[in-house]
């Protein structure tokens, strides 16, 4: 039989990357760590974690047994609350959001479902998706309203099952620029008519993804700014420190002096979608799921 004891710690050592730092945040010698995994790895009869100099890293065998630990963690998270509305008759649901999501679909969302579950006790947390996903796996949030670019959710290592993804809508992203510029009274954008100018960015992922389509488009942007907030980069924008690329969703409230193009097809785009762990009969989940969908359709999506 498996220990739960060990897989929190396998856990703790795939998040920390070092016996140390998850021995530190388990409050457990490092000794105490290794043991631990090396009692785990007798008990399967494989290797679950590469020793080097630089720290840890999971083996093959052990993302597998990380998305086992996860999967329990979130299965047990889930009876505590259970038998915790037991006596109540309260349950509790834990929304994480980003943050330009957020502001737009959840509010109306959640008086929703405040009207047909008055006896769910909500809590909110901000997050971006390569830490709220991995969350929602592991039971610690209920749902998670996130995005993602191209290619897979930002689930993280261990994580490729479990998470139910409920598109919303797509979320185009613009050119912000000054009143003023050259160029501002186009009707569309290709990224080559911008090879020469400085960008103001708000956002590191967002960064990564236009050094991406300026290389197919044959130029490196000169990154004059980089903030984590697009209303601070569109404020940069109006002050003429460069330009900007800015989600459409987060293009509200309006900054003064600057306006945003839409870039010509295809461009990059943000997929927004809510997750929840699959397999579970949870009336206030699947509620508020469906009060984000009715959100998302008001705004053009799904």
């Amino acid at each position: 039989m498996i220990d739960v004891q060990r897989l929190r710690v396998l856990r703790a050592v795939a998040e920390h990357g070092s016996f140390n730092r998850a021995a530190a945040a388990l409050h457990l010698t490092p000794s105490a760590v290794s043991q631990q995994v090396a009692a785990l790895e007798r008990g399967l009869g494989a290797q679950v974690v590469a020793r080097s100099t630089r720290g840890v890293t999971l083996t093959r065998a052990g993302r597998i047994m990380l998305g086992a630990a996860e999967s329990v963690a979130a299965e047990l998270e889930h009876a505590r609350q259970r038998i915790a509305a037991l006596g109540t008759g309260r349950t509790q649901l834990t929304v994480a959001a980003f943050t330009s999501g957020g502001r737009l679909l959840l509010p109306a969302a959640l008086t929703r479902l405040m009207a047909d579950h008055p006896r769910t006790v909500l809590h909110v947390r901000e997050g971006e998706p390569e830490d709220t996903l991995p969350l929602v796996r592991q039971g610690a949030v209920d749902l998670a309203l996130a995005y993602h670019f191209d290619g897979p959710l930002p689930v993280g290592p261990g994580a490729s099952s479990g998470l139910e993804w409920t598109p919303l809508l797509e979320d185009p992203l613009h050119v912000v620029l000054p009143q003023g510029h050259r160029l501002a009274r186009r009707d569309a954008l290709d990224l080559t008519d911008l090879a020469a100018e400085p960008w103001v960015l708000g956002c590191l992922k967002t960064e990564a993804y236009l050094r991406r389509f300026a290389e197919r488009a044959g130029f490196d942007p000169e990154i004059r700014g980089t903030t984590t907030d697009y209303f601070f980069a569109r404020s940069l924008v109006a002050a003429g420190m460069g330009i900007s690329l800015v989600p459409s969703i987060a293009l509200v409230p309006e900054v003064p002096g600057v306006r945003a193009v839409p870039i010509t097809p295809p461009g990059p785009v943000r997929h927004v979608g809510v997750a929840a762990l699959g397999g579970r009969d949870r009336p206030d989940v699947t509620a508020l799921v469906r009060a984000l969908r009715e959100e998302a359709a008001r705004h053009g999506g799904r």
